[in-house]
């Protein structure tokens, strides 16, 4: 191994390691501060399931990023050239990253990781390197994400207000809505994972046995078995949390508290089969330089070494430094209540999926942050911490910038040094 293809490594896990303390608050921030559980807890579970989800199912990203963004086509004669614009990459956004973690912003690392490709492009080849449509697609989805989630929020918050808590028998009607609680919460969860996870078994049915199902059926029979399931412990929990008769409990909370901490634990495992591509596709693209001594093409192997690298990065990062970020999602914004929570997850959820579906570039953060203040919207105007908004809101706007001037500048003094 090139010492050059070990430093890249450890940048690869830094980069991992401030995206884990950053972005791993999209799926927990919401659930600790509504107390649905602990920071350790949420340290845990998130580091299980973001784990998980990198290492299974984090190459597709990684090969997206590693050769879609900056044409590689264009360093065909020049390999060494990617080399260094790659080292950059991951130099400037984890410098951003680590930033905006130490003051407990909630930032996009995918924007960070684009904006400093495009900065060391512009460098290296011209102007007419970067992919304008790609950052206008970015741009379009920081006004967009916030706004969208945030009416989704609102709307899923009214009608839990409207139905369930404002009725004059609540344990009443949330017994009778908690199939359609678990219908929605399965389908949209569902939808991000289960295709993902049974596509595997789809082929191993058809290849062995010759069973030629639609690919959507067995994910859409686990999904119906899993509402089913779901509803059935749900109720049998309402029952027990009644039965606890304390004035200092509130039954329908406590069970929003389950619903929420299944909606995180969705959340995390996809952010971590997405995001991981934002630490490692350099180091992929770098390694297969290395190995081929070419620069690749339109696909790209992902060493499973790499991808447990970024996963580990990730976890580490969420433990010890994922606190602040956490903290500004989950209790600096508005104060939460499990109901409010799982509203807000739910349409981080309904937003990323849609945008997904449209091939739109969006950002979890933002789409957490505007669900997060619509259910303030919602609940009360002035509950609404707008100095923690103003801080959240100059940090998204700068990602792109700052990251590609960051990334100018390191690509030009690296190459001046003929390094």
């Amino acid at each position: 191994m090139s010492i050059t293809l070990v430093i890249v490594v450890l940048l690869a896990f830094y980069v991992a390691f401030n995206l884990g303390a950053n972005d791993v608050a999209n799926a927990m921030g919401t659930s600790v501060g509504s107390k649905a559980v602990t920071l350790k807890q949420a340290i845990i579970i998130a580091g299980i399931l973001e784990f998980t989800g990198a290492v299974l199912f984090g190459h597709e990203v990684t090969e997206t990023l590693g050769t879609k963004i900056a044409n590689p086509a264009l360093f065909t004669n020049t390999p060494q050239t990617l080399v260094i614009g790659m080292v950059t990459v991951l130099l400037a956004s984890g410098v951003w990253l680590q930033i905006a973690t130490s003051k407990g912003l909630p930032v996009s690392s995918s924007h960070a990781v684009v904006g400093a490709i495009a900065g060391f492009s512009w460098v290296a080849l011209g102007i007419e390197a970067i992919d304008w449509p790609s950052i206008g697609l970015i741009t379009i989805g920081w006004i967009l994400t916030p706004v969208i989630s945030g009416a989704i929020a609102a709307s899923f918050y009214s009608v839990i207000q409207r139905w369930i808590f404002s009725q004059p028998h609540p344990l009443t009607q949330i017994q009778e809505w908690i199939p359609w609680l678990s219908t929605l919460l399965i389908s949209v969860f569902g939808i991000i994972v289960l295709p993902t996870l049974t596509h595997p078994l789809t082929q191993f049915l058809t290849n062995q046995y010759g069973f030629h199902l639609p690919p959507q059926d067995i994910a859409i029979g686990i999904g119906a078995v899993a509402a089913m399931g779901l509803t059935i412990i749900s109720w049998r929990q309402l029952n027990q949390y009644q039965m606890a008769n304390s004035p200092l409990f509130n039954p329908i909370e406590a069970l929003f508290a389950r619903f929420q901490l299944l909606s995180a634990c969705f959340v995390a495992f996809a952010h971590g089969s997405n995001d991981v591509g934002n630490a490692i596709a350099p180091l992929a693209v770098i390694a297969h330089i290395n190995h081929t001594h070419s620069v690749p093409s339109h696909d790209i192997s992902i060493p499973i070494w790499i991808l447990i690298l970024g996963g580990a990065g990730i976890v580490a990062g969420l433990a010890i430094w994922g606190k602040k970020v956490i903290t500004t999602i989950g209790e600096n914004i508005i104060s939460l209540q499990p109901s409010s929570g799982f509203c807000a997850e739910l349409a981080t959820a309904t937003t990323i999926l849609v945008a997904s579906r449209l091939g739109l570039p969006v950002s979890t953060s933002h789409a957490l942050v505007g669900g997060v203040v619509g259910i303030g919207l919602v609940q009360n105007l002035k509950s609404i911490k707008f100095q923690t908004l103003q801080g959240i809101a100059t940090a998204w706007l700068i990602t792109v910038p700052v990251s590609a001037a960051v990334s100018a500048i390191i690509f030009t003094t690296i190459k001046n040094l003929n390094f």
